[in-house]
């Protein structure tokens, strides 16, 4: 009797929490994610009428005319994702952020100042859309001079593209790298 009375309880919870959590909770979040479908379906962004990208996934470029995102740890972004785990101190990382240096003085011989760290280091997802306002920055000239606009005018585009840090003091003020280049190519259109 015992048994049996243990059992119908077990059941009963299995019917439960299959109801629950199998049909009703993933009801729920299909719900709310259609509700939100632009973040839903990956965040694509669009421009001119067709997909450009993803605003959460960086795309690397290697033409001048572009702001550049962060060193991504993987061969193709979006594909996969992961970081280095690489200490400062590892010599794999010195020597990868030693051949980044030398690559970008090249790429960018009218930046001034100290190139920014997160131009040399990789993101901890490797994705990274997003650089720091100082990378921006600090790549301007190389934009202008490509583009044959002044400097002043790059970093006006960058001015108007600053994200604020989440809440007003979580991380750092940071701009989307392809809501940058976007606004270069409208700019160039116009």
């Amino acid at each position: 009797m015992f048994v049996l009375r243990q059992s119908w309880a077990a059941l009963r919870a299995l019917l439960v929490l299959t109801v629950v959590l199998g049909i009703a909770y993933p009801l729920l979040v299909t719900g709310v994610a259609r509700a939100m479908p632009a973040r839903a379906d990956g965040s694509i962004v669009r421009a001119e009428g067709r997909e450009v990208g993803s605003s959460l996934i960086g795309q690397p470029t290697s033409d001048a005319k572009w702001f550049a995102a962060r060193p991504s740890a993987v061969d193709a972004p979006g594909a996969e994702s992961g970081g280095s785990n690489l200490g400062q101190n590892a010599d794999e990382q010195k020597k990868a952020i030693t051949e980044r240096r030398a690559a970008l003085t090249k790429a960018n011989p009218n930046a001034t100042g100290p190139i920014p760290d997160d131009a040399l280091t990789a993101s901890g997802s490797g994705v990274d859309p997003d650089i720091s306002v100082a990378y921006a920055r600090w790549q301007a000239p190389r934009i202008a001079a490509a583009r044959g606009m002044s400097v002043a005018d790059v970093e006006k585009v960058i001015d108007a593209h600053i994200e604020k840090p989440a809440l007003g003091y979580l991380g750092a003020e940071r701009v989307n790298v392809l809501d940058l280049n976007i606004a270069l190519a409208q700019r160039a259109a116009r």
